[in-house]
């Protein structure tokens, strides 16, 4: 019918869920004068969630349908 396929729908899910990570009121969460092994709460946090933004990513293109 014109549409997304599924899998284009889950790419999409997780652009919105990239951009709600990243969004100013979830950053503000972890903008904390603390640290996790030594790296800054928020740095931690910004790595740990591209991280997993990337396995999805991955796990969605390579998964066959």
């Amino acid at each position: 019918m014109g549409g997304f396929d599924v899998r284009g729908q889950r790419l999409v899910a997780l652009c919105l869920l990239g951009l709600a990570l990243f969004s100013y009121p979830v950053l503000a969460v972890f903008n904390v004068p603390a640290t996790v092994a030594g790296i800054p709460v928020l740095y931690a946090y910004f790595f740990v969630a591209w991280g997993v933004l990337i396995g999805l990513v991955a796990l969605v293109i390579e998964r066959p349908d």
